[in-house]
């Protein structure tokens, strides 16, 4: 068996499952047949990860954080319209251009997998927090109309999801080109927030 560097290894392991995961679903994916494609013995694994569970939480981990981290890159904008607008774009071609994490952080069937620990579901509830402010904001400005915050981040959220979703799958009617759809669902989440 391999023998190899530790960041190497786990970054090999991460993405071995990642990849296993998506393609073969849950009950497909085992230690020892992500230590089958990558080389190494099973125990390399287990010294890294108790259990499949822990793996799965690792690679939602690096999901939340690279959105968190896109999601933070938004800059302030002149209007809290024009935020919301970028931080919807900015969502939504995360879950276009990584679907695979996407997937595995939004699809994956909860009740397969052991209960995300609490400390980290905040830590994922961070990326919707920037949609409840640039809510809270564009209502005490005047502009969006009063919506309890989280209530509408989640209803926002719904609605990106909903976008993300039907592209990856190809639900899509082949008439319609993707990046008018993402413009449309983006100018109509503004849209739907606007005091009238």
């Amino acid at each position: 068996m391999k023998q190899g560097p530790e960041p190497e290894l786990r970054r090999h392991i991460l993405d071995t499952a990642r990849r296993l995961l998506t393609s073969d679903g849950y009950a497909a994916l085992s230690m020892r047949r992500i230590a089958r494609e990558i080389g190494y013995s099973a125990t390399s694994i287990y010294l890294h990860y108790d259990n499949k569970d822990q793996l799965v939480h690792a690679l939602i981990d690096e999901g939340v954080e690279v959105l968190y981290t896109r999601l933070s890159a938004v800059p302030v904008a002149a209007s809290p319209e024009e935020r919301l607008a970028a931080l919807g774009r900015a969502y939504i071609e995360f879950g276009l251009e990584l679907p695979e994490y996407y997937e595995i952080m939004y699809w994956l069937h909860t009740e397969y997998i052991e209960r995300y620990p609490a400390e980290k579901y905040r830590k994922a509830r961070q990326n919707l927090n920037f949609f409840a402010e640039v809510l809270r904001e564009g209502s005490a400005g005047g502009r969006f109309e009063d919506v309890e915050p989280l209530l509408g981040a989640t209803a926002i959220w719904c609605q990106m999801h909903g976008v993300v979703s039907l592209i990856n799958s190809q639900r899509v009617d082949r008439k319609l080109r993707s990046a008018a759809l993402v413009d449309e669902v983006v100018r109509r989440i503004v849209q739907g927030c606007l005091r009238t």
